[in-house]
């Protein structure tokens, strides 16, 4: 499956925010500093506690949208996240390579970060369909993904997680 790389890259960052560790009560703050070159120079990553209540919500939303299973659930839930967008696309090349930014270069760092997260997941679930956005099925994982696969057959976040599930069913039937 291939999407455009700014696209994908702002599902990447969908993902990364719905798989985020929401334990640790700084976890706003270590996800946005480990993201900024999504954030317009200059932009504050500094947030008042009602901003982060409003990244944890569209992270909430990011995960609903991959956890539906229909297309009107799907639907419902990505008009949720893209209720909280503010596209205001724009043309740059300020890495050497003209592409699109979703949010304009002036917004705060949640509206900036909402809205390249609401986009990119659309683009996909528009372009390749909603059944490209899963959750892990490992056990004990949950992480959020997007099958990349040709197929649309991934069932895992990781190699990892497919591993470890693929031993663990053959150490179950090595037992019975």
């Amino acid at each position: 499956m291939d999407y455009d790389t700014y696209g994908s890259n702002a599902v990447e960052l969908a993902i990364d925010l719905a798989n985020a560790d929401r334990d640790d009560p700084g976890w706003v703050r270590a996800f946005l500093d480990a993201h900024t070159e999504w954030f317009t120079e200059g932009t504050s990553l500094t947030l008042p506690e009602q901003d982060a209540g409003q990244v944890a919500q569209t992270a909430t939303l990011v995960r609903d949208v991959a956890l539906a299973e229909s297309e009107p659930d799907v639907m419902a839930r990505l008009n949720a996240l893209l209720a909280l967008a503010s596209p205001r696309p724009y043309a740059t090349d300020h890495d050497g390579e003209l592409h699109l930014h979703y949010a304009r270069p002036d917004a705060g760092a949640v509206e900036q970060l909402t809205t390249t997260v609401a986009m990119g997941l659309s683009q996909v679930v528009v372009q390749h369909g909603w059944q490209r956005l899963g959750v892990c099925s490992a056990e004990g994982c949950g992480n959020v993904y997007v099958d990349t696969s040709r197929n649309a057959s991934r069932r895992y976040c990781s190699n990892t997680c497919a591993s470890r599930s693929t031993v663990a069913a053959y150490r179950a039937r090595k037992r019975a």
